[in-house]
């Protein structure tokens, strides 16, 4: 047994050491691939003008693109900060009275992520790490369902702030070229629409999580 143990002891001293060959302690790179994303939170049901208005989350997943700039420090521990241009959004079902619809939303990001890693072979590694996401944009038909069947006029200002969420994931590295696969969630909402009126008095609140795969080069 105690031979066994030594014998574990050395393998993974020998494969933190052989991590650390030939790799940079410094290094700049690109990184770029896609989000496939979905919004959760409270269902919205509200009466307006006679009409009726239902919002509810749809299990469907949305494509977007991402794409940045990577710093590595470090060998075996090591941190990694990233400016990233990234897409996010979602699906949802909404009822008007009638008839069911999906309607979509996507979001453009500029996010900063912050990953603390680890590699535990000579190839893997594995981080995690806060991330703070600014919206620059929006588009898709769920504004213009808000337009449509509540007579709301602010809905755009629910995204002028920066959300906190997390990043997690693995990555493997082969020379220059590293790939991750990461799960995203949120702290706080993607977005918080108060709806002014008076006959809802409800408020519409989001988060979002994605799976992200991406590949990138170092320098």
């Amino acid at each position: 047994m105690k031979t066994n143990v030594l014998l574990l002891t050395l393998l993974m001293i020998t494969g933190a050491v052989s991590a650390q060959n030939g790799t940079k302690f410094f290094s700049l790179g690109l990184r770029a691939g896609a989000n496939l994303s979905q919004f959760s939170g409270n269902d919205l049901s509200l009466s307006n003008d006679g009409g009726v208005f239902q919002l509810k989350d749809n299990s469907n997943r949305v494509w977007g693109a991402t794409g940045g700039i990577f710093m590595r420090i470090g060998r075996t521990f090591y941190v990694q900060p990233e400016i990233m241009f990234s897409q996010k959004g979602g699906q949802f079902s909404l009822y008007d009275g009638t008839a069911t619809n999906t309607r979509s939303f996507k979001m453009s990001n500029l996010d900063l992520p912050v990953m603390f890693g680890v590699k535990i072979a000579r190839f893997l590694r594995i981080n995690a790490g806060p991330v703070a996401a600014f919206n620059v944009g929006h588009n898709g038909d769920l504004e213009d369902a808000f337009n449509d069947y509540t007579n709301e006029d602010n809905f755009d200002s629910a995204f002028r702030r920066a959300a906190l969420g997390y990043q997690a994931g693995i990555g493997l590295d082969f020379g220059k070229l590293n790939f991750d696969i990461r799960y995203e969630g949120n702290v706080t909402d993607v977005f918080n629409l108060k709806l002014n009126n008076p006959q809802a008095q409800s408020q519409f609140e989001r988060k979002s999580n994605l799976l992200q795969a991406t590949i990138g080069v170092a320098f």
